[in-house]
């Protein structure tokens, strides 16, 4: 668990404006005040101060950003109760699902569906619109946003009318970043009505696949919720531990 909690340490600073707070590593994107983008990381075995916790929060208000946490459990076990008692609230515990190779079970494509890696930012575009839909967001996806998807992690989507270029992109994923034989497959995503057909668990297939065949030993994500936790687990991943997301208003 520490090994992968310094994974997201390592990788969610990326693209973002980091500062040292006590026992916490923040994290600020530029440009947007999404909470799933700003949140703070804390040491393994973290246990602040109220003032270092103060301090925190501050930092967050003065950028005008929700304060927020995001951790593996584990890795510092006594910290909720301490930042319960500063006020911060539990948003939801997510649960940690991992794969290694030897567990993975690979899954056919459903027939009419194929998965391909997007080939232009129009690709890219569309997948996001996709995702983001799925997860109940705004479809709209700006041009910085695009580029962002280019610079890191495997991207692949989900494209409905067999194999015709140009169909309907009912999906997508994104394996993130190898480091240190540890990476996670993160927004795999289908429009609701594909679902129940197998793309899901044939995306997260394809995603942990290659990422095993590229030298990752660990691959892991964190299901939203159960449902499509069990689609993980058909594809071999099993519980491992939780993720908690804290916030105070």
């Amino acid at each position: 668990m520490s090994a992968i909690q310094a994974y997201v340490r390592a990788t969610a600073p990326r693209g973002r404006e980091t500062e040292r707070v006590g026992p916490f590593l923040a994290t600020y994107s530029p440009g947007t005040p999404h909470p799933m983008l700003n949140y703070a990381i804390p040491d393994d075995g973290a246990q602040p101060t109220a003032a270092e916790i103060d301090a925190l929060t501050a930092a967050y208000r003065r950028r005008g950003l929700l304060p927020r946490l995001e951790y593996f459990t584990d890795v510092a076990p006594e910290l909720e109760e301490l930042l319960a008692g500063a006020g911060y609230e539990l948003e939801r515990r997510v649960p940690l699902m991992t794969c290694a190779p030897a567990a993975r079970v690979d899954r056919p494509v459903p027939s009419g569906v194929r998965l391909r890696v997007p080939e232009s930012d129009d690709d890219l575009r569309r997948m996001r619109e996709a995702q983001n839909t799925a997860f109940g967001e705004p479809a709209e996806v700006g041009d910085d946003e695009v580029e962002q998807l280019k610079s890191g992690g495997r991207h692949l989507l989900a494209e409905a009318g067999g194999v015709v270029v140009g169909g309907v992109v009912v999906g997508g994923g994104v394996a993130l970043d190898i480091v240190d034989g540890t990476t996670e497959i993160a927004g795999i995503a289908v429009l609701e009505p594909y679902r129940g057909r197998g793309i899901a668990a044939a995306l997260t297939a394809r995603l942990t696949r290659e990422v095993h065949e590229a030298g990752a030993h660990t691959a892991f994500l964190t299901p939203g919720d159960l449902g499509i936790g069990h689609v993980y687990a058909r594809v071999g991943y099993r519980p491992a531990g939780e993720c908690v997301h804290l916030s105070v208003r």
